[in-house]
């Protein structure tokens, strides 16, 4: 059975102590409708996630209506604990609504706290709720940043039973990304928890408190990418069985029963995603006391991100298909308008036909009728027949006569045909590979699988490589006359070159025949050859990107990039 370490989760050690936190009805401090901000609950990391003395600095006076600058008016107090506060706040001048941490300047965590601020608001990352601001005025020391009404807590979206597995995957795999990105720029997290985990409306997930909870509350690591790591490995147990990893409850979640030890997901409750169970194991046991059938551990969420794109892609769910509603016909459409509803097992009568117009006025309107109708034959019949006779005399002369030899010199356009792919791989022409995985995505006939490029800062021209692509197997020797790329970025621009291939590893591009190229801003390009070339092996190659914003549904950071989602051979 597993360890288990409590290196960077929150569990519940108030030595009977009553929290200090204001009762606040609704809001949190970053507008999570309905939770009280818990973000800086009164539940202590153990082991390497301790707590510093707060000091001897007692909590600013403060109460609604107060302005900070001139500028934040203070609207509710949301969380009040060791000598610090949390508002709701509205920024008078932008008009919007706040978040706002407030400590006085003699706090003992008031430099740690001004600090952590900054550097997070440096890194810029939108899956992280951005500081806004962080100051030193009057004797006090205010943080400020983004509040998000149309979020809602992973506690708040765990209360009613686990998540679906697309969403637990989709929460894992944007957290993990996110906090790899966090300290590849040396920033961690360390109160990674269900309250600092938030998903908005459009299914975007956001972390908040980088940094900043942790010089609040005081809280340090040795090793913090192993502390986040594991943090990340419970919000994932926790979102596949609605159970907090540890003996003790937390977060309104139940804890695991007592000296059972760490059980994998899947064994706690019924139908859990198997992948993802182990997955929740590895990022969990950092101890290395993984069971049997788990791999090695994750202790970094580089390695987190690395072992869930080595797992098969889970799609999101079809939308359920719901049949239309039998047509019912209105009375008023069954000419019953106006008449009362038959009684149920009633047998109604048929009503019969109306009679036909066998009044004055109606054999008067059938005979006019008729009449109309003679007439209209006769003058048709007459025109017609003074059209063939015009026509008559100079039908032979004007008589055009059919060239049957420039019908057989004359060339017929050569049936295209779609070419089959066997086999694909990336080819590295120089540095790194891209993501060589994802390469059998690009021919599976679907448009919302593929491969991708790396974010790159300079372009659109690849400048640190001569290019990045893929080489294609057709089976054998065929005529190749075009290619067609469906891709995922639209911009300025994507530029793609052809080159036959005499294998799938080519041993330098300088030995490979040029082909074609194309240059596009749309999301297909279209390369045709003006020769058709005879080739196996066709290497499609990238040499310019287009610059596209952060892509969290593919993982992929802002910068210039492309990624390939459907190829086709025609010949």
């Amino acid at each position: 059975m597993a360890e288990r370490s409590t290196a960077a989760v929150d569990v519940a050690d108030n030595s009977g102590d009553e929290p200090l936190t204001a009762k606040a009805d609704q809001p949190t401090a970053d507008g999570v409708a309905k939770n009280r901000e818990r973000d800086t609950e009164d539940v202590e990391a153990q082991g390497s996630g301790g707590t510093d003395s707060p000091g001897k600095a007692s909590p600013p006076e403060l109460h609604s209506g107060h302005k900070l600058a001139r500028r934040y008016r203070l609207e509710e107090c949301v969380t009040r604990l060791d000598g610090f506060s949390s508002w709701r706040a509205v920024d008078e001048k932008l008009r919007r609504a706040v978040g706002v941490h407030i400590l006085p300047a003699d706090h003992a965590r008031a430099r740690s706290v001004l600090a952590a601020a900054r550097s997070s608001a440096l890194l810029g990352d939108p899956r992280f709720v951005q500081v806004l601001d962080a100051v030193e005025e009057n004797d006090l020391v205010y943080v400020v940043h983004e509040w998000l009404p149309d979020a809602t807590e992973l506690t708040a979206l765990l209360a009613p039973g686990p998540l679906e597995v697309y969403d637990a995957y989709q929460m894992v795999s944007q957290v993990a990304s996110a906090m790899a990105a966090a300290h590849r720029e040396g920033l961690a997290h360390l109160r990674l928890n269900p309250n600092a985990v938030l998903r908005t409306s459009s299914g975007q997930w956001r972390i908040r408190g980088l940094a900043v909870n942790a010089a609040l509350r005081g809280a340090s690591s040795e090793t913090p990418q192993r502390t986040d790591t594991e943090a990340i490995g419970a919000l994932l147990y926790a979102a596949l069985t609605q159970r907090w990893p540890y003996e003790s409850d937390a977060y309104g979640l139940a804890g695991l029963p007592k000296d059972v030890g760490l059980i994998a997901p899947d064994q706690v409750r019924a139908g859990v995603h198997r992948g993802l169970s182990e997955l929740a194991m590895r990022a969990l046991a950092n101890d290395g006391a993984t069971a049997s059938r788990h791999e090695s551990a994750c202790t970094t969420p580089e390695e987190l991100v690395k072992a869930i794109g080595e797992m098969p892609r889970i799609r999101p769910p079809e939308p359920a298909f719901t049949a239309p509603p039998e047509y019912q016909r209105t009375t008023y459409q069954q000419g019953t308008y106006g008449r009362p509803a038959p009684h149920p097992g009633v047998t109604q009568p048929v009503q019969p036909p109306p009679p036909p117009l066998q009044s004055r006025t109606g054999r008067a309107l059938k005979w006019a009728v008729s009449a109309l109708l003679i007439a209209a034959l006769g003058l048709g019949s007459w025109q017609l027949a003074d059209a063939l006779m015009d026509r008559g005399g100079t039908s032979d002369e004007n008589q055009t006569q059919t060239n049957d030899d420039g019908d057989k010199n004359s060339t017929a356009p050569k049936p295209t045909k779609t070419l089959s792919i066997e086999n694909a791989e990336e080819y590295v022409a120089e540095g790194d590979a891209q993501h060589p995985g994802d390469v059998k995505l690009t021919y599976d006939s679907s448009l919302t699988t593929g491969w991708r490029t790396s974010s790159y800062k300079d372009g659109p021209d690849i400048v640190i490589k001569p290019g990045v692509g893929i080489v294609y197997d057709l089976g054998s020797a065929q005529e190749v006359s075009a290619a067609t790329l469906s891709l995922r970025y639209p911009g300025n621009r994507t530029t793609v070159e052809l080159y036959a291939a005499d294998s799938l590893t080519p041993s330098s591009l300088d030995s490979l025949d040029k082909i074609g190229s194309a240059t596009t801003k749309n999301t297909t390009a279209t390369v045709k050859i003006s020769k058709p070339v005879k080739s196996q092996y066709v290497l499609v190659w990238l040499t310019s990107l287009p610059y596209s914003g952060s892509d969290p549904a593919n993982y992929s950071d802002a910068g210039y990039k492309q990624a390939i989602t459907n190829v086709k051979f025609t010949g």
